[in-house]
């Protein structure tokens, strides 16, 4: 979702501040103002409709038919309204969060100064990632709403048809605001590249030592204002950033990890492990993730904020990891249970589109089709053994399919971004005089994916946990037993999905 270098970030010098990229106070090349190209915009828009599909009906359709027939509007009401909710807060203060200034926070979370979308208007622009093109703020601003919009409808599924509407009502609220804003700010909080070039280009023709240092302090300052992901600020990152074109991380690894927390605190369903609890409609399922499969090119390719080569190879990765996966669930639930499945197949195709998501704008197109063949047999593994094993009741598999999946796609993303396998390689622009190009280590790389991986596990592990807990004190996060026997439909709603 963001100010990501389209050709991959790494080295101190390129990955940063989105927050910043999005909010300079002096745009690059000011000499030539660059205007927004029509068909960027239009590339831009018809994205953020794409991805908003993906939740409703996408998502909504998918989730309900996976549920019994008595739970089915409570997860469409759900999905419904928590897209509606964030859309507010988005708007109000959780730009502002993500993508704002933060001073000398700015490293872990955004500021107040895009607050209530203040300066943003029809005449700002935010930068893309080729120096001198830009995107009308706007655009980007309600193309980042519609991933804050999936990102808690996601989360939903790990223990739907046993939590009151009001407590994942306020539950988003809280997690929103203080996982997702933060998290988005960390991966996505990328340096403008036109003040990188502008700065490099100012070293480059320095005539004294003078020039160069403040030239040179110039760079630094850009590159330590950033994410601290983005940015590769940790020690051991040694200013290698990164790599997620659009959302591995901060929308699946999150998502997944959250509602793997919330089912165990939430607890089983009744009858969970007794008697069989069979989703009510696969065709609403497959219909949702159809769905979901056409709104995911503008979830990925959208993410590069521009319409080029980059935007059609990710389109291209999108499509292509996708068949693959959904191809090997099914030949291997074939191959072991004896049946392809309806379930299994589009349950490998929403897995490849999260394992591609990271690397849909850096892996070549046979990387994407292997991460596709390998992500299905591993969410398989998790959805039927490991959650049987362990005895937990991840309702709609969203930690074996979104988490697992996301951290599959994550850690794969520093390997298939090199070139000698087909990617594109890394940027850094202020290697001015190479064309851009960055230098890629494989081990360091991995290091980063490792180290944006295990924060995200971290901090949405255990500040949703705490969140959970707290809503659970104010609110009780279950329903009744008898509500949860009659069903969240009547229970919670008053109204039923079919009236027969």
């Amino acid at each position: 979702m963001r100010l990501r270098l389209p050709r991959g970030l790494s080295a101190a010098s390129i990955l940063m501040g989105v927050a910043i990229a999005a909010v300079a106070a002096e745009p690059a090349f000011a000499g030539n103002d660059p205007t927004p190209k029509p068909g960027d915009t239009a590339w831009m828009l018809t994205s953020t409709l794409l991805v908003l599909m993906m939740s409703i009906p996408g998502l909504a359709l998918f989730y309900g038919g996976l549920v019994r027939s008595k739970n089915a509007l409570s997860v469409l009401t759900q999905t419904f309204a928590i897209v509606s909710l964030v859309g507010v807060l988005w708007t109000l203060y959780g730009y502002s969060l993500a993508f704002g200034d933060g001073g000398p926070l700015n490293n872990y979370i955004g500021g107040f100064n895009k607050l209530f979308l203040k300066g943003v208007d029809v005449s700002s622009n935010v930068p893309t990632f080729t120096p001198g093109v830009v995107i009308p703020e706007y655009a980007y601003m309600v193309f980042q709403m519609t991933f804050a919009m999936i990102t808690p409808a996601l989360i939903i599924g790990a223990f739907a048809e046993r939590i009151k509407f009001s407590a994942a009502f306020v539950f988003v609220i809280l997690w929103v605001t203080i996982i997702y804003f933060p998290v988005a700010h960390w991966v996505w909080g990328v340096a403008d590249p036109n003040a990188l070039v502008d700065a490099a280009t100012k070293l480059a023709a320095a005539g004294t030592e003078e020039a160069k240092a403040a030239a040179q302090g110039d760079i630094d300052t850009i590159l330590a204002s950033v994410g601290w992901i983005a940015g590769g600020l940790a020690p051991w990152m040694h200013g290698t950033g990164a790599l997620d074109f659009a959302g591995g991380t901060v929308v699946h690894i999150n998502a997944g990890i959250a509602g793997f927390v919330g089912a165990l605190i939430i607890g089983k369903r009744i009858g969970y492990g007794k008697e069989a609890l069979p989703p009510h409609s696969l065709t609403l399922s497959m219909i949702g993730a159809s769905l979901l499969w056409v709104g995911w090119f503008g979830f990925n390719a959208g993410s590069n904020l521009e319409c080029n080569g980059t935007t059609a190879l990710a389109f291209v990765n999108t499509m292509v990891a996708t068949a693959a996966a959904g191809l090997s669930w099914l030949l291997t639930e074939w191959a072991l249970k004896g049946k392809p499945s309806l379930l299994g197949l589009i349950s490998g195709a929403v897995a490849g589109l999260v394992a591609v998501t990271p690397a849909s704008g850096f892996a070549g197109p046979m990387g994407s089709i292997v991460l596709g063949l390998l992500v299905s047999p591993l969410s398989l593994f998790f959805v039927s053994k490991v959650k049987n094993f362990f005895g937990y009741d991840d309702s709609l598999d969203v930690f074996g399919v979104h988490a697992i999946g996301g951290i599959t796609g994550a850690l794969a993303t520093g390997i298939l971004v090199s070139p000698d396998l087909g990617g594109t390689g890394v940027v850094d622009y202020t290697n001015i005089g190479e064309n851009f190009a960055g230098k890629y280590d494989m081990a360091q790389q991995m290091i980063s994916q490792a180290t944006a991986v295990g924060a995200t596990i971290l901090y949405s592990g255990i500040g949703s946990a705490i969140l959970y807990k707290l809503v659970d004190v104010i609110i009780g996060l279950r329903v009744a037993p008898d509500q949860e026997r009659e069903g969240l439909d009547i229970a919670e709603h008053g109204e039923r999905a079919y009236n027969y």
